[in-house]
């Protein structure tokens, strides 16, 4: 693959000014855009979402699992199964292959082996909701340096060995390249052997957590690695704009785009 479809994360990109969120998807798609997502879709407009995004011909990348609870915690399962129920028909009905979950905050006075074992039970019950249907979950480690403290699941190398022990084709990972930069993780050692368990890719430069650029990572290099090693997902933008986003967006994904192409 030599050029992935790029995703404009509309949490922070063309979120200026405050405007109904149906209209940042009309200004993804004019900026070039193959697709979008977004967090929550609970405090969305999911029938606006699905109008708008069918008339500028723009696909959505995936959305959050909800309800966002601790995993890690047996007593919440139940309810977050059956918020990954409408969470998943929220999906098929926008034809986004990836939710993305998260393990939430390590719980004070458990053990971490047990709390890792509870997280696999989830995620192993989900498989079973999510057998057939097309989408799949991303399990996605968020650092715990800068702006998650208390988060359990902050490695990469973690994440992938929770999925390992999920065993099923229906839960990968999201691969965040600034929380893994964060982290300090060793880029290639990490995801070798790996890339055939992401599902969806994130890219923000740190530090910061601005376009890519802005900061000291070569998000350009790690990318074209990963295209390489045969990652054929999405790549979301979810970076907090320095300026506005058509600012920071000017010539910048064209940009990426040709020096992803140029190695």
């Amino acid at each position: 693959m030599s050029q992935p479809e790029f995703s404009a994360c509309l949490e922070w990109l063309f979120a200026e000014p405050s405007d109904v969120f149906a209209n940042r998807i009309a200004h993804a798609a004019k900026a070039g855009f193959d697709a979008f997502e977004f967090w929550l879709w609970s405090n969305k407009d999911i029938d606006a979402i699905c109008r708008v995004a069918e008339e500028h011909d723009i696909a959505v990348a995936g959305c959050v699992a909800e309800p966002l609870i601790p995993l890690t915690d047996p007593a919440n399962h139940a309810r977050w199964l059956a918020g990954l129920e409408q969470s998943m028909a929220v999906a098929e009905r926008f034809g986004a292959p990836v939710l993305i979950a998260q393990a939430g905050n390590a719980i004070e006075g458990a053990g971490r082996r047990a709390q890792g074992e509870a997280l696999i039970l989830a995620l192993r019950q989900a498989a079973d909701i999510l057998s057939g249907s097309g989408v799949r979950l991303g399990l996605e480690p968020l650092n715990t340096r800068v702006d998650h403290p208390g988060h359990f699941l902050d490695s990469t190398s973690e994440a992938f060995a929770v999925v390992e022990k999920v065993g099923r084709a229906e839960v990968g990972v999201v691969y965040d390249l600034y929380h893994s930069a964060v982290m300090g993780e060793p880029f290639e050692e990490t995801l070798f052997g790996h890339v055939d368990k992401i599902v969806h890719v994130h890219v923000a430069d740190h530090p910061g957590r601005h376009e890519p650029g802005s900061g000291k990572v070569d998000l350009v290099r790690r990318l074209r690695w990963l295209l390489d090693n045969h990652y054929a997902g999405r790549v979301g933008f979810e970076f907090k704009p320095t300026t506005t986003s058509h600012g920071s967006l000017a010539g910048m994904r064209a940009d990426f785009a040709r020096s992803l192409a140029a190695l």
